[in-house]
C-alpha cells in the first residue's frame, strides 16, 4: 500500500472523547489515537458518499413522479382494489 503524505493537524476533544481514544489504544484495538481518527474520518467520508448517492436517487424518483403519468384518485383506487382482490383470490366477490 502506498502511503500518502501525512499532515499533522491539531484537534480539540472533550476529556471524555480523548479518554475514549486512549482506552481503545490501551486495550490494543488500535496502535495510536491517530489511527482511530483516520478510521473515523474514512467512515465519515463513506457515509457522506452514501448519503449523496441516496439523495441523487431520491431526486431521480421525485422527478419521475413529477414527469407523470398522472392518474386520478378513483382510477388508482379501483386498480389497487382489483390488484389486491386478485392477490387474495377475491376477484369474483367485488
Amino acid at each position: 500500500m502506498i502511503m500518502s503524505k501525512l499532515e499533522r493537524i491539531t484537534v480539540t476533544l472533550t476529556e471524555e472523547m480523548a479518554s475514549t481514544l486512549r482506552c481503545a489504544v490501551d486495550l490494543g484495538g488500535y496502535a495510536t489515537t491517530s489511527e482511530i481518527v483516520r478510521e473515523a474520518l474514512r467512515d465519515w467520508v463513506a457515509e457522506q458518499q452514501r448519503r449523496a448517492l441516496a439523495l441523487t436517487e431520491l431526486r431521480a424518483e421525485v422527478q419521475k413522479g413529477l414527469d407523470g403519468p398522472f392518474l386520478d384518485g378513483p382510477t388508482v383506487m379501483a386498480d389497487l382494489r382489483a390488484k389486491y382482490a386478485a392477490m387474495a383470490g377475491l376477484s369474483d366477490k367485488l
